[in-house]
């Protein structure tokens, strides 16, 4: 979604993107922040229940890396209200769990993850 504005409340990834060969490099962004969000490999019942709209994932830009062949930083950004408040397993578990074995990437990276303060508030702790 080239057009998304990021969100103070969001939470954004840096990938570093390899296509396979023959996948553009925005198909290959839209795909890492469709399957590290509300994506499946299969039809689930309760997708009609709720508008996924509010939960998916956003590949915002992509720009290729310099002196890379093929390679890419994809810039997504996920809704705070996707993961479950205080949890760390639950945020990595999301946005780095399922994605890596995509058929559409050749190689993927996890390069950065900022993390909102409305998001760092909701763990127990020292403020």
């Amino acid at each position: 979604t080239p057009d998304y504005e990021t969100k103070d409340t969001d939470i954004l990834a840096a990938f570093r993107v390899t296509p396979q060969p023959g996948v553009p490099p925005e198909e290959a962004g839209a795909a890492v922040a469709a399957e590290s969000s509300t994506g499946t490999w299969t039809t689930v019942w309760t997708d009609g229940l709720t508008s996924l709209d509010r939960y998916k994932g956003r590949c915002y830009d992509i720009e290729p890396v310099a002196g890379e062949e093929n390679q890419f930083i994809a810039y997504v950004a996920y809704p705070l209200d996707l993961f479950e408040e205080g949890s760390v397993t639950n945020m990595f578990t999301s946005i780095v769990g399922n994605v890596f074995g995509f058929k559409a990437l050749r190689a993927l990276r996890l390069e950065d993850l900022r993390i909102p303060p409305a998001y760092i508030k909701t763990f127990q702790g020292p403020p």
